[in-house]
């Protein structure tokens, strides 16, 4: 068996806004091709650590990568689609690539109709834009995608075909996935390895091992309904 080269290695991760500690001593690895959730209640850190995991915040300790392109989609608050140019999806997609092709593969890759490429942000559902927002991180063939609760104001059958092409090029292509979600489905469906995260480090592993009522408990408070997934 070939041993998987480490991706991410996160050595004592701290930090802080306005003396306020939000992330303290936070440390881990990943492995390429894992599929990493990060776990834990509103306000634990979660959105703050992929931030700075990508140097987009200031803090203490160790981030090192080992990979050449990462692609990172923000979670849907910061895309107000009110608040983006009048731009059309192919004029949007041509700031990555100018290979009209490579495009229309990935609109289809991503399950939208080519004929979507003239419309504006404004005339697509929410399903289709958290689609072609994925084609968008995805164009490029990024060795790691940072996501943050992407499927956040979708309903539930589209939030489960979104994990579902997730998945799909993360079986088709060597990607390495770190996600935040409160869905617990989605833990147990996807994850290879799990951090429970409340402003530090609650536990990490496969969720088989994490996933425990005692865990999530701890993790949770009280009122969290623990059930058991069988995998199919």
């Amino acid at each position: 068996m070939v041993n998987k080269q480490d991706v991410l290695t996160v050595q004592n991760l701290q930090v802080a806004y306005e003396d306020q500690q939000i992330i303290s001593d936070l440390s881990f690895t990943v492995k390429q091709g894992d599929i990493l959730i990060f776990l834990g209640p509103n306000g634990a850190g979660k959105t703050t650590l992929l931030r700075a995991l990508q140097n987009l915040l200031p803090y203490q300790g160790s981030v090192s990568w080992n990979a050449k392109k990462i692609s990172y989609l923000p979670p849907q608050e910061f895309l107000q689609r009110q608040n983006l140019p009048p731009l059309n999806i192919e004029e949007f997609y041509a700031f990555k690539t100018a290979d009209l092709e490579s495009i229309k593969k990935m609109i289809a890759d991503v399950g939208l109709d080519e004929s979507l490429l003239s419309h504006q942000f404004s005339e697509l559902s929410t399903g289709q834009f958290q689609r072609m927002l994925i084609g968008w991180a995805l164009l490029g063939n990024p060795d790691v995608l940072i996501l943050d609760e992407p499927t956040s104001g979708i309903d539930l059958g589209g939030e489960e075909t979104i994990y579902s092409l997730l998945h799909k090029f993360w079986q088709n292509q060597t990607l390495t996935i770190l996600l935040v979600t409160h869905d617990l489905n989605i833990v147990w469906e996807y994850a290879t390895q799990v951090i429970c995260l409340n402003k530090q480090q609650m536990c990490m592993g496969t969720p088989d091992e994490v996933l425990t009522p005692e865990q999530l408990k701890t993790l949770y408070g009280t009122g969290i309904k623990f059930y058991k997934h069988q995998h199919r």
